[in-house]
């Protein structure tokens, strides 16, 4: 009874696994579509960069899907196709601002928690004063 449980099992996730269109054998008719026709030239071939990185203007942040991610663009020139295409791209300057961003952030935040930890200190220290005088009081 468990090994037939096992074999079932197995053959429930080979078959999931699988999927229906391997699942169902050589003699099965499938049509696979292309994925070069839909790439870009820079997925598949090698490249030259015509134009650097730039950021885009207001009517190519509009018009050009590819300025949607990063707001910069550069023009590449694909080799084997002779294609001029463009790709987004990240600026030095868009990340040497989002660098200084983040470690003026984190600048921020240490300072808020050091003088945090340096009130709870005083605080703990006076609790301990006023223990101790109360200790010396009584006696």
């Amino acid at each position: 009874m468990a090994a037939a449980l096992r074999w079932a099992l197995l053959c429930a996730v080979l078959a999931w696994g699988l999927g229906p269109a391997e699942a169902t054998g050589p003699g099965s008719d499938k049509r696979s579509v292309s994925p070069v026709a839909a790439t870009p030239c820079w997925h598949v071939e090698e490249f030259v960069v015509a134009q650097e990185c730039t950021q885009c203007t207001t009517f190519e942040a509009k018009t050009m899907p590819e300025c949607s991610p990063t707001g910069f663009i550069e023009r590449i020139n694909c080799a084997t196709s002779q294609k001029d295409e463009y790709k987004s791209c990240r600026s030095a300057v868009m990340e040497a601002h989002a660098f200084w961003r983040f470690e003026g952030a984190m600048i921020g935040v240490a300072v808020i928690f050091a003088l945090l930890v340096v009130c709870r200190q005083r605080m703990l220290d006076r609790k301990a004063l006023e223990k101790v005088r109360k200790q010396i009081e009584s006696i």
